[in-house]
């Protein structure tokens, strides 16, 4: 099985304001490394002038309160906003799993009709624990029968041992054909978003600076390329 022999970063980007976010998007990036614009965070999102500054691949989020996100209006309303991103350009959009179904199909259909090449993560949140292993694979399948091109898996750690249960996923998706993010959060966590990726995980999530961490563990773009040059 093999793996890329440098992982993919995603930094991901909480501005508060569009113009902080388009300040943001200006910076330079090496070419390995995916903008997570997380819109739930910003207030009156002007997304076609944002994605009209998209330089490298831009990954779209718009994270509803009840998986640690943002936005505050109807589901209707947070779906249309991904529905635009597709037809702006955007790579990546990213929908929970436990969103209403019809809506998922709603957008999984306009990815496909829209001939933009855009690829569906659908993601499942746990704020509060991680499940066993036979939990986890659970939430893959549901994420593959959903329409997912990637699934993501993301639990915090409450011990150490979270960590290998999370870990065995990755090659237990990648042996059946399925594009996986999984890793844990937390300061228990750590360790799964440095392993991960080298296991085989479609993505490594980091924070653009301190203070701008988008979930509990996460480490800074600069942070983890120090520690991947390290293992590398």
């Amino acid at each position: 099985m093999s793996q890329e022999p440098f992982p993919r970063f995603c930094v991901s980007l909480l501005a508060r304001t569009n113009q902080e976010a388009l300040r943001r998007m200006a910076e330079p990036l090496e070419p390995e490394v995916i903008i997570e614009l997380r819109i739930d965070s910003i207030p009156r999102i002007n997304l076609k002038k944002l994605m009209a500054q998209k330089k490298g691949e831009i990954l779209i989020t718009n994270r509803s309160q009840k998986e640690g996100g943002f936005f505050r209006e109807s589901e209707q309303e947070r779906v249309a906003l991904l529905l635009e991103a597709v037809t702006l350009g955007a790579d990546y959009v990213d929908l929970e799993m436990g969103t209403e179904a019809s809506l998922i199909r709603k957008l999984r259909k306009h990815i496909d009709t829209s001939g933009a090449g855009t690829q569906l993560i659908l993601s499942y949140h746990n704020q509060e624990t991680t499940p066993g292993f036979e939990g986890l694979k659970k939430k893959l399948e549901e994420g593959r029968k959903a329409g997912a091109d990637i699934i993501k898996i993301v639990s915090l750690a409450g011990e150490m041992a979270d960590n290998l249960e999370m870990l065995r996923l990755i090659p237990y998706a990648r042996n059946k054909g399925l594009k996986v993010i999984a890793f844990c959060m937390g300061e228990k966590g750590k360790i799964s978003r440095i392993m991960a990726p080298w296991l085989g995980s479609y993505l490594t999530y980091a924070a653009w600076a301190k203070g701008m961490e988008a979930a509990p563990g996460q480490m800074t773009i600069k942070e983890l390329k120090q520690v991947f040059r390290i293992v590398h």
